[in-house]
């Protein structure tokens, strides 16, 4: 990997640093607001809406600048986002704007890779990538949590700068305060990340043209053998690890008899299997091969399923980095191949921008289904078992449309292709 590539990891860490741990200091917010429960899951629809409803605009903003100035421009809209809460707008609408960030900067970080990169490091790049995320997941929710804790608090209000008076007098200012520091961190490592000289044809900037070419790019990308085969597998994966944050900590609940602080470690521990999944295939799994990890798929809906036998809190730690290393080794390598089947076809900002409409309404669909269950008051037993089933399902049908693809097409020969 060649330096800017780790300018971009270094950028992308602290940036998905600050999201994560601003998502705990809205909910900090809102509890001393006395807003009522319901809330509090909205500030994720919230954040997670802008990649549907924006996906058509962002990967054209992507294209039409360099993908550094664009990151470092949705990152200080992502401050922007997070110095509202200073002046006491409402956290759902203030962490909407960090989405709407967000999903800007989301076309930029990954299109960037197939610009910098040669096709056959892409899977390491996104091992790198997800790794990475997940780490700043993990320490993003524990960093959060430590900015809203009174004695963590109280000292940093009580720190001074010379001169300087920062106008800083209560906790949620505080902890915002070093949130914001955190994205400024990540612009100063925007800064540095280098031009790769990626030019595309000038950018539409009419809504209705730009709906209608991203209709285009959405059919381009769900038409192609490769592209089909990728976009569901990663569209699934999204929506079902969504879910499964959800499932995690109700099952810990009832099966473990778990309060939620200590639930919510379950969730670091799976992320921690993410990484360490993302990792070995980042290592041993080229491009050319990426499609041979789909049986792990199957084997994750499969083992999902056996959540409802562990009542061991050890056990239950040892099946989550289980479930979280197969979903690592095996999203890492599509999520690559979708990548480079969209540089290919189209150009980086916009097949990304196609990726994350899917899905981020892949996660919303998810989720309502989910939460249509809780209110149906179905056994959290029985909730596990049919997300198992559709995930193993689902898998299986990818598999079985790969097959199918294979018999018309050598579609495996595309991988690899130049750009068109």
């Amino acid at each position: 990997m060649n330096r800017g590539f780790y300018t971009i990891m270094a950028a992308q860490f602290f940036s998905s640093l600050a999201d994560n741990a601003l998502l705990i200091a809205a909910i900090a917010l809102l509890t001393q607001m006395n807003a009522p429960a319901w809330m509090t899951p909205l500030l994720k629809l919230f954040f997670v809406l802008s990649y549907v409803l924006l996906a058509a605009f962002v990967g054209a903003f992507a294209d039409a600048l360099p993908k550094g100035r664009v990151m470092l421009i949705t990152n200080l809209i992502k401050i922007a986002g997070c110095s509202l809460m200073f002046f006491n707008v409402h956290p759902l609408l203030a962490y909407a704007v960090v989405g709407f960030g967000a999903a800007a900067y989301s076309p930029a970080k990954y299109g960037i890779l197939t610009e910098l990169l040669p096709p056959e490091k892409l899977v390491a790049a996104n091992g790198w990538i997800e790794g990475l995320t997940v780490v700043s997941i993990i320490l993003g929710t524990v960093m959060g949590g430590a900015l809203v804790n009174p004695k963590v608090a109280m000292t940093l209000l009580n720190f001074d700068f010379p001169v300087i008076e920062l106008g800083v007098d209560t906790a949620g200012e505080a902890a915002l305060s070093v949130i914001m520091g955190t994205y400024v961190v990540a612009s100063l490592f925007n800064l540095k990340i280098p031009d790769t000289g990626a030019h595309y044809p000038h950018q539409e900037r009419n809504p209705i043209k730009l709906i209608l070419d991203f209709s285009g790019c959405f059919g381009t990308l769900w038409k192609d053998k490769l592209g089909q085969i990728s976009l569901a597998v990663t569209t699934l994966f999204w929506g079902a690890g969504a879910t499964l944050q959800f499932i995690v900590l109700k099952w810990a609940e009832k099966s473990l008899r778990m309060p939620l602080d200590q639930a919510a470690i379950l969730q670091g521990v799976f992320a921690i299997g993410v990484a360490l999944g993302a990792m070995g295939a980042a290592r041993f799994v080229p491009l050319r091969k990426s499609l041979s990890v789909m049986p792990l798929g199957i084997g994750m809906g499969l083992i999902v399923m056996t959540m409802t036998l562990v009542h061991s809190v050890w056990l239950a730690y040892a099946l989550l980095v289980l479930v979280g290393a197969l979903s690592g080794y095996f999203v890492v390598p599509m999520n690559a191949l979708l990548q480079h089947r969209g540089h290919v076809l189209m150009s980086a900002g916009h097949s990304i921008a196609v990726q994350n409409f899917n899905e981020n309404l892949s996660v919303l669909t998810m989720l309502v289904l989910y939460a249509l269950m809780v209110k149906l008051n179905l056994d959290i037993n029985i909730v596990i078992i049919l997300f198992g089933m559709f995930v193993s399902g689902t898998m299986l049908l990818a598999m079985k449309r790969h097959a199918y693809n294979q018999r018309q097409h050598d579609s495996l020969a595309l991988i690899g292709e130049h750009k068109h």
